[in-house]
């Protein structure tokens, strides 16, 4: 019994001692060891707590044509390409060391949430290319500050925040979007105190959706709602801007408790309904063009920016649908039947022009 003890723990012993010299590295792990003997292949190194000696490929030590030669007893560190298995040992690089530094550096930045810069290289499906140290790196568009990627972005350098960075699958994730976010918070209230309503400011177009844009106003967003882009009816704000374009406009409405603020594009012009108050009068006959049409009726464009209702109504004694009577770009004579711009209305008609041609 006192045998079959002392065997218990002698196996125990030994196994404990053969795992403190023996530990498992994983590919893309820094490990450190000496220069044992050279081949003609390469390098063999001893690494603390691998089972056999780690081979080193020439190829593997430098970047350049002609690898630079190793002294015997040097002592460095090296990046695991190749695990140690029970067939093969463990191959090791001294060239793609720098990369595991990156990648180190990279890892340290995400669990910190540091803010880094990255340089735009290319525009691909669904984001866009980035350099980060040497490393290729991917932003999602879903994480562009713009939404979607666009040519102006090529070559210029952005502040990002690490989403993923796993060296062993070769991916780097980042997001703009998250880092813009950061600075936002912290400079709002700077920003929007040195702002006022009615002022002119300058600002870059940095996203564009389908209810309006996103302005960059001294490092804030500010909101240009589509009707506050133009005084004529648009389909989409693109028809108007672009991303990446500087373009002055006014401040609307500051909300300093949700810090946010408003912008309008179209009031840095003239009013056209303040334009068109005395020359139209109820009772003129004038020509328009058609704008759009619903199944209420149409909406008559009369002056530049100024659209009017042609209400279904209106259109005939008998009953017509509005889409088989008119479409857009359709020009039509029709008679002022209600004007009052200063509530920006304008009710025409058309049967009552039949009625005094009658």
């Amino acid at each position: 019994m006192t045998q079959t003890l002392e065997k218990t723990q002698l196996d125990e012993f030994e196994k404990l001692l053969e795992e403190s010299f023996s530990q498992s590295h994983s590919v893309a792990d820094i490990v450190e060891g000496s220069v044992m003997k050279k081949e003609a292949e390469g390098y063999l190194i001893s690494v603390k707590g691998g089972k056999t000696e780690a081979f080193l490929p020439n190829k593997e030590i430098s970047s350049q044509d002609t690898p630079e030669e190793l002294e015997i007893g040097d002592v460095k560190e090296f990046y695991v390409l190749k695990e140690e298995n029970d067939e093969e040992g463990m191959v090791l690089s001294l060239k793609r060391l720098a990369f595991a530094q990156a990648w180190a550096q990279l890892n340290d930045a995400k669990n910190q949430g540091d803010t880094i810069l990255a340089k735009v290289v290319s525009i691909v499906k669904g984001g866009v290319l980035v350099d980060v140290a040497d490393l290729k790196g991917f932003i999602p568009s879903s994480q562009l500050r713009t939404g979607t990627p666009f040519e102006g972005l090529v070559d210029t350098k952005i502040e990002v925040k690490v989403l993923e960075a796993d060296p062993k699958k070769n991916k780097l994730i980042l997001s703009q979007r998250q880092a813009v976010a950061e600075q936002r918070d912290q400079v709002v209230d700077n920003i929007l105190s040195e702002l006022q309503e009615d002022q002119v400011v300058k600002g870059e177009v940095v996203r564009i959706a389908d209810f309006g844009a996103f302005v960059d106003i001294n490092g804030i967003d500010g909101l240009l709602p589509i009707s506050e882009i133009s005084w004529s009816r648009i389909k989409h704000p693109s028809d108007v801007i672009s991303l990446g374009e500087t373009i002055e406009v006014k401040i609307i409405k500051i909300d300093n408790e949700l810090k946010r603020i408003s912008l309008s594009l179209k009031r840095m012009g003239e009013d056209p309904w303040q334009q068109i108050e005395g020359q139209f009068n109820e009772g003129q006959v004038i020509t328009g063009t058609v704008n759009k049409v619903t199944g209420f009726g149409a909406f008559i464009n009369i002056f530049p920016g100024v659209e009017a209702l042609l209400p279904v109504s209106e259109m005939s004694d008998s009953n017509v649908n509005p889409f088989n009577q008119y479409k857009v770009g359709d020009s039509v004579e029709v008679l002022i039947k209600k004007f009052t711009p200063q509530e920006h209305r304008i009710a025409l008609s058309v049967k009552d022009i039949n009625k005094d041609a009658e």
